[in-house]
Protein backbone atom coordinates (compact mmCIF):
# COMPACT_ATOMS: atom_id res chain seq x y z
CA UNK A 1 0.00 0.00 0.00
CA UNK A 2 2.91 2.38 0.89
CA UNK A 3 4.46 1.42 -2.88
CA UNK A 4 1.15 2.83 -4.74
CA UNK A 5 0.89 5.73 -2.57
CA UNK A 6 4.37 6.72 -3.17
CA UNK A 7 4.08 5.46 -7.27
CA UNK A 8 0.69 7.76 -7.04
CA UNK A 9 2.80 11.17 -5.41
CA UNK A 10 5.71 10.56 -7.30
CA UNK A 11 3.44 10.72 -10.42
CA UNK A 12 1.27 13.41 -9.72
CA UNK A 13 4.38 15.49 -8.77
CA UNK A 14 5.91 14.88 -12.28
CA UNK A 15 2.98 15.04 -13.98
CA UNK A 16 1.76 18.77 -12.59
CA UNK A 17 5.58 19.78 -12.94
CA UNK A 18 5.56 19.08 -16.42
CA UNK A 19 2.37 20.70 -16.99
CA UNK A 20 3.64 24.00 -15.25
CA UNK A 21 6.49 23.94 -17.53
CA UNK A 22 4.52 23.33 -20.48
CA UNK A 23 1.91 26.30 -19.68
CA UNK A 24 5.26 28.69 -18.75
CA UNK A 25 7.11 28.09 -21.69
CA UNK A 26 4.29 28.83 -24.69
CA UNK A 27 5.74 30.70 -27.59
CA UNK A 28 5.29 34.32 -27.45
CA UNK A 29 2.43 35.42 -30.01
CA UNK A 30 4.09 36.88 -33.00
CA UNK A 31 4.90 40.81 -32.55
CA UNK A 32 2.71 42.86 -35.04
CA UNK A 33 2.40 46.87 -35.82
CA UNK A 34 -0.98 46.54 -33.55
CA UNK A 35 1.00 44.66 -30.44
CA UNK A 36 3.56 47.52 -30.64
CA UNK A 37 0.91 50.19 -30.89
CA UNK A 38 -0.79 48.29 -27.90
CA UNK A 39 2.56 48.50 -26.33
CA UNK A 40 3.62 52.02 -26.70
CA UNK A 41 0.35 52.80 -25.08
CA UNK A 42 0.64 50.95 -22.06
CA UNK A 43 3.72 52.11 -21.73
CA UNK A 44 3.44 55.80 -21.93
CA UNK A 45 0.50 54.89 -19.65
CA UNK A 46 2.19 52.81 -16.47
CA UNK A 47 6.39 52.51 -17.70
CA UNK A 48 7.27 56.29 -18.37
CA UNK A 49 7.34 57.99 -14.90
CA UNK A 50 9.88 55.61 -13.78
CA UNK A 51 12.01 54.71 -16.89
CA UNK A 52 11.53 57.42 -18.89
CA UNK A 53 10.15 58.09 -22.46
CA UNK A 54 13.41 57.10 -24.19
CA UNK A 55 13.91 54.30 -21.70
CA UNK A 56 17.01 55.15 -20.44
CA UNK A 57 15.59 54.95 -16.73
CA UNK A 58 15.76 58.80 -16.57
CA UNK A 59 11.91 59.27 -15.77
CA UNK A 60 10.21 61.78 -13.27
CA UNK A 61 10.83 59.04 -9.98
CA UNK A 62 13.58 56.88 -11.63
CA UNK A 63 16.71 59.16 -10.13
CA UNK A 64 15.01 58.59 -6.58
CA UNK A 65 14.43 54.81 -6.61
CA UNK A 66 17.29 52.43 -5.23
CA UNK A 67 18.40 50.70 -7.41
CA UNK A 68 17.52 52.61 -10.25
CA UNK A 69 15.16 51.86 -13.36
CA UNK A 70 16.52 49.79 -15.88
CA UNK A 71 18.12 51.67 -18.90
CA UNK A 72 16.50 49.73 -22.24
CA UNK A 73 18.84 51.76 -24.60
CA UNK A 74 21.85 48.95 -23.44
CA UNK A 75 22.13 45.56 -25.63
CA UNK A 76 19.36 43.66 -25.13
CA UNK A 77 21.42 40.63 -24.26
CA UNK A 78 23.15 42.75 -21.65
CA UNK A 79 19.70 43.23 -19.75
CA UNK A 80 20.37 41.90 -16.11
CA UNK A 81 17.38 40.05 -15.48
CA UNK A 82 16.62 38.45 -19.28
CA UNK A 83 20.13 38.38 -21.12
CA UNK A 84 18.09 38.64 -24.31
CA UNK A 85 15.34 36.50 -23.76
CA UNK A 86 11.77 37.23 -24.25
CA UNK A 87 9.95 35.26 -21.94
CA UNK A 88 11.99 36.37 -19.19
CA UNK A 89 11.26 40.30 -20.00
CA UNK A 90 7.32 39.51 -19.87
CA UNK A 91 8.07 36.94 -16.31
CA UNK A 92 9.69 40.51 -15.32
CA UNK A 93 6.73 42.41 -16.35
CA UNK A 94 4.37 39.79 -14.86
CA UNK A 95 5.95 39.13 -11.41
CA UNK A 96 8.16 42.46 -10.82
CA UNK A 97 11.27 42.64 -9.39
CA UNK A 98 12.33 41.58 -5.75
CA UNK A 99 13.57 44.67 -3.97
CA UNK A 100 13.06 46.80 -6.55
CA UNK A 101 10.47 49.48 -7.24
CA UNK A 102 10.19 46.79 -10.11
CA UNK A 103 5.86 46.29 -9.23
CA UNK A 104 3.90 43.46 -10.72
CA UNK A 105 1.67 43.79 -13.96
CA UNK A 106 -0.20 40.32 -13.59
CA UNK A 107 -3.04 42.58 -13.65
CA UNK A 108 -2.98 43.16 -17.51
CA UNK A 109 -4.22 40.58 -19.52
CA UNK A 110 -1.34 38.37 -20.93
CA UNK A 111 -1.84 40.02 -24.38
CA UNK A 112 -1.21 43.32 -23.15
CA UNK A 113 2.28 42.31 -21.04
CA UNK A 114 4.04 40.67 -24.44
CA UNK A 115 2.66 44.55 -26.14
CA UNK A 116 4.88 45.69 -23.17
CA UNK A 117 7.18 43.37 -24.41
CA UNK A 118 7.74 43.91 -27.50
CA UNK A 119 7.55 47.86 -26.91
CA UNK A 120 10.59 47.72 -24.58
CA UNK A 121 12.55 45.71 -26.50
CA UNK A 122 12.07 48.45 -28.70
CA UNK A 123 14.78 50.80 -27.33
CA UNK A 124 17.85 48.25 -27.16
CA UNK A 125 20.43 49.49 -28.72
CA UNK A 126 21.78 47.13 -31.41
CA UNK A 127 24.53 44.70 -30.65
CA UNK A 128 27.75 46.01 -31.71
CA UNK A 129 29.14 44.40 -34.60
CA UNK A 130 32.81 42.60 -33.79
Amino acid sequence: MKRLLWVVLLGSFFLFSSLGQSLSQSAPPKKTPELLAQGKKLYEQNCVTCHGPKGDGKGQLGAALKPPPRDFNIPFKQWTHSKGDLKKVFEVITKGIPNTSMVKWDQLSEQERWAMVYYTIEFAAPPKKK
